[in-house]
């Protein structure tokens, strides 16, 4: 027999394992968003408070982490759980008229990140000021429509006019208002952290 010790090894750091830890929360909480969800008359896609997660991930994880929690988002989703608009899942959704909106959120909680947080990681959101929030957030609902748009576009063969109106237009109100909640979330939390 041998007299060897054993170390203990780790395998994942403690900050990787939060971070993904992090990023599976904000995964849940996408899913837990796509059931606030109702038709809108003026649009053949649905309002949601997607957006919102996607703004919050992007802000709180930052680019990296805040991206890849919408990917695992997407995979969920694409694997069968009920997570999309409504309950929906399968790939089916993923390639259907709201698909480009699913498959942007990804790029756009990265925009968010990237631009909340600069270079160098992320910086305490209480030190962000509420213009770089908001021009993150802006940027990321014009790549959200920037996909989403020609994916409504090109399967319910309509104009490109019509697809712009019902796929973005009309929804910028409502994103509007996600922006204002998101900030005040990250006020709120900013706030309580100091």
């Amino acid at each position: 027999m041998s007299n060897s010790t054993s170390t203990d090894v780790d395998l994942v750091g403690d900050e990787t394992a939060q971070n993904v830890a992090r990023a599976a929360l904000f995964a849940a909480l996408m899913g837990a968003f796509s059931y606030v969800s109702f038709p809108y008359p003026l649009s053949p896609a649905p309002v949601t408070l997607q957006v919102l997660g996607v703004f919050l991930a992007g802000l709180f994880l930052g680019p990296l982490w805040g991206g890849a929690s919408m990917v695992l988002y997407l995979l969920a989703g694409a694997l069968g759980a009920p997570v999309f608009a409504g309950g929906g899942a399968g790939i089916g959704v993923l390639l259907g008229p709201t698909g480009g909106y699913l498959f942007s959120y990804a790029v756009a909680a990265v925009v968010v990140g990237a631009i909340a947080h600069g270079n160098g990681g992320l910086r305490p959101l209480a030190e962000t000021s509420t213009a770089r929030l908001l021009v993150g957030m802006a940027a990321a609902t014009i790549v959200i429509y920037g996909i989403g748009v020609p994916f409504l576009w090109w399967n319910l063969d309509m104009t490109l006019r019509t697809a712009v109106i019902t796929g973005a237009a009309v929804f910028v109100p409502a994103e509007a208002v996600k922006m204002a909640a998101a900030v005040g979330i990250v006020r709120s939390d900013a706030i309580r952290a100091g």
